[in-house]
């Protein structure tokens, strides 16, 4: 547990760390969080964002994608940090969200199950 522990604390030291290559721009950040306002875009168990609706706008895609790359870079730089895998960064990232950050209406997938609104 107390590996446990250690690993969540280093990720989040790596995860507040302002990164250049990762950084979002204001307008992706507003476009992810409108679609997660709106119930296409949510969290998933891999630390990634998904749809929770088919054929999201191109705008919409963009911002994911570019979203879910710097999260790549994230994780990676965590997994070296921490000894671990980048599945398993990206995996103790969504507990994170999950537990602190996840807004009323909110949606989140867990490993094996479906789409779950907070």
């Amino acid at each position: 547990m107390q590996t446990k522990t250690f690993f969540a604390l280093g990720l989040a030291a790596v995860l507040a760390t302002p990164v250049a290559a990762v950084a979002q721009s204001a307008q992706t950040k507003a476009t992810v969080d409108a679609a997660k306002a709106a119930g296409i875009v949510g969290e998933q168990a891999d630390g990634f964002l998904g749809f929770v609706t088919a054929a999201p706008d191109p705008a919409i895609k963009a911002a994911v994608t570019e979203t879910n790359a710097g999260r790549a870079q994230l994780y990676d730089q965590a997994a070296a940090k921490n000894g671990v895998t980048a599945a398993a960064a990206g995996a103790a990232a969504y507990q994170g969200v999950v537990q602190a950050k996840l807004r009323p209406g909110d949606y989140y997938r867990p490993t094996g199950g479906g789409w779950t609104r907070r």
